[in-house]
């Protein structure tokens, strides 16, 4: 399969935690539109098969009318000859959902909804400058299910220098009284580039300690399992049926293609690109024909560096017989005189041909993983 993925960069607000591209100015969004378009009609002989997913982020492409999006996913179907898509999401923003937005929405034949909640307490809301509040959030989640809706995933985030651990089990409740069959949820990261870490520089801000997080992440392991939630990605949980297939062709090395300004795209092989992080930049160069993206060509230690850093993200976790027959020899020795340590404690686990991360242990991962990358 093949995934696509349409990058819409503005946001009406600047969340103070995020490091995505995208600008709170909308003065080039009718612009970007159709260079979007342009792109799309420039790069349609890219995906040799029919792609399967159609995806949405940002940024916040509920800044764009349904209208809009049907242009953008009309010129999806016209050039990658695809009728319908059997997932096909877009991010919103709880206070950008109407009845009439979500109707318009499933009419266009979007059946996923991504919707940036983060959390279902307004002091937390306002800490990270969202502009929605918790009460947004539970009305337009049921307006979005009475529409008919069914494949619904919803951003939180832990890990806040001032959550309780009773605060997040409210919030983790809320999720799973509200009957939702997805969940995104990200340890907040401070990361360059944002205002958290101005103000983390300035020392005006403090990261939660180690213990409160682990608590937390302990506390959203056994509460999405006991309401029957497989955690089957560092960060992403779901009820059976309901798993994320277009992340899910990201972590399984599947070819997709990105438009749009800061937009990647991977032929499956050994070809990664990525569009200009500019809006302006991306907009002038693709009117004028000009190059506005840069690419690589990994060797065999990045391509074996990448397999392991995606797939040991997931339950299914690394493919023995793919590193031998993919990668060779020295890759299958390296990766079982790296791994055994890790399986002698119980951080691995290998079961037959696979190799995989156990989800109690997903906060090592980044640990786990840097032992096991290729090295010269």
């Amino acid at each position: 399969m093949s995934a696509i993925y349409i990058h819409i960069p503005f946001c009406k607000q600047l969340c103070y935690y995020c490091d995505f591209h995208f600008s709170v100015s909308l003065a080039r969004k009718n612009e970007m539109l159709d260079a979007i378009v342009k792109e799309i009609q420039m790069r349609s002989s890219e995906l040799t098969d029919t792609p399967e997913t159609l995806y949405f982020g940002g940024g916040t492409p509920s800044i764009y009318s349904p209208d809009e999006l049907k242009i953008i996913t009309n010129e999806i179907k016209n050039s990658f000859r695809v009728n319908s898509f059997r997932e096909f999401t877009v991010e919103v923003n709880p206070d950008d959902l109407s009845k009439k937005y979500l109707e318009d929405l499933q009419y266009l034949g979007v059946n996923r909804l991504s919707i940036g909640v983060q959390s279902f307490i307004d002091e937390h809301l306002r800490f990270m400058n969202r502009r929605h509040t918790a009460k947004q959030s539970i009305e337009c989640i049921k307006t979005a299910q009475n529409v008919g809706f069914k494949n619904i995933n919803i951003d939180l985030i832990y890990g806040l220098p001032q959550l309780k651990v009773q605060q997040w089990r409210k919030n983790l409740n809320i999720f799973i009284d509200l009957n939702i069959p997805h969940l995104s949820a990200y340890h907040l990261g401070i990361e360059p580039r944002t205002v958290f870490y101005k103000r983390f520089e300035k020392g005006e801000l403090k990261p939660a300690n180690e213990k409160s997080s682990i608590r937390q992440y302990e506390i959203l392991e056994k509460m999405t399992s006991d309401a029957g939630f497989k955690h089957y990605e560092i960060s992403n949980f779901a009820k059976d049926s309901f798993y994320s297939i277009h992340n899910t062709a990201y972590w399984q090395g599947k070819p997709y293609v990105g438009f749009g300004a800061s937009a990647h795209s991977y032929d499956g092989n050994n070809m990664r690109r990525w569009n200009i992080a500019n809006n302006k930049k991306y907009i002038d160069a693709v009117n004028t024909n000009q190059r506005f993206w840069e690419n690589e060509n990994l060797n065999t230690e990045e391509r074996y560096n990448d397999y392991i850093l995606t797939s040991l993200r997931t339950v299914w976790g690394i493919s023995i017989i793919h590193i031998k027959t993919v990668f060779g020899e020295k890759f299958y020795d390296y990766f079982f005189s790296q791994s055994q340590r890790f399986i002698q404690h119980g951080l691995l686990i290998c079961n037959g041909n696979r190799v995989n991360i156990p989800s109690k242990h997903f906060l090592l991962s980044d640990t786990i993983m840097r032992e096991l990358l290729w090295v010269e």
